[in-house]
């Protein structure tokens, strides 16, 4: 990597506890790449070679059996993916890829498991950084259990709103046929979801999505600070 990516990455959560030499050690074999949109990054079923961060852009976790998928996490920076494999050196479980162009730093796996040995300050962040991605696992099972299909698709917009700093308008990422994967739902469902959603504020036109009364989506939603807040 270029001299100003590294000192890019030792300012990341994950890196900036550690002892600078073996910081040193940690990315001496690393690499900061750009992927176009759509790439594949992991694949399921195979076996870790490098801890991914994301830098940049927005990647999916997914998993597939036949023509079904099913979305997982979206992840923005500066989340990992897929630790718990690194760091057990066990098989993915799910398969990731970029919906953005994106900046991804991929570590050896071998490299990341020394220095957990190690660094004890880079250990005690990978606990976190494990826990953060637990807490996240948990709140999207809560998430898709316990709400109705408009719930779960009124808190999303509701996120993705905050996201692009409020003003009532939002841009999809992704069609909508992946937003109904990643909310647990069917595209036929989720067209009708949004149409139930557009007599109360709600108007959707392909990715373009205006929300005219935030505060009745809010009362729709009924967000849970233990499923919907990222720092709980």
């Amino acid at each position: 990597m270029r001299p100003a990516d590294i000192d890019h990455v030792q300012t990341l959560p994950l890196f900036r506890g550690m002892e600078p030499a073996r910081f040193d050690e940690l990315v001496a074999g690393a690499m900061l790449q750009r992927f176009p949109a759509h790439v594949e990054l992991i694949r399921e079923g195979d076996r870790p070679d490098f801890l991914h961060v994301v830098v940049e852009g927005l990647v999916e976790l997914y998993s597939e059996r036949g023509n079904d998928e099913l979305g997982f996490s979206l992840l923005r920076p500066y989340s990992t993916f897929i630790l718990a494999a690194v760091a057990r050196d066990a098989l993915y479980l799910n398969s990731a890829r970029t919906l953005s162009a994106a900046r991804v730093l991929m570590i050896p796996a071998d490299a990341v498991r020394a220095a957990i040995e190690a660094d004890s300050s880079f250990a005690r962040a990978i606990v976190l950084e494990l826990a953060t991605a637990y807490r996240r696992v948990l709140k999207e099972l809560k998430d898709r259990k316990f709400r109705p299909t408009i719930e779960r698709l009124a808190n999303w917009l509701l996120r993705e709103m905050e996201h692009e700093g409020g003003g009532g308008r939002l841009r999809l990422p992704f069609d909508k046929r992946k937003l109904a994967a990643h909310i647990g739902t069917t595209p036929e469902n989720l067209s009708r979801t949004f149409a139930a959603l557009g007599a109360h504020g709600v108007d959707a036109h392909g990715r373009e999505i205006t929300i005219s009364d935030t505060a009745r989506l809010t009362e729709i939603a009924k967000p849970d600070p233990l499923i919907d807040d990222p720092f709980a």
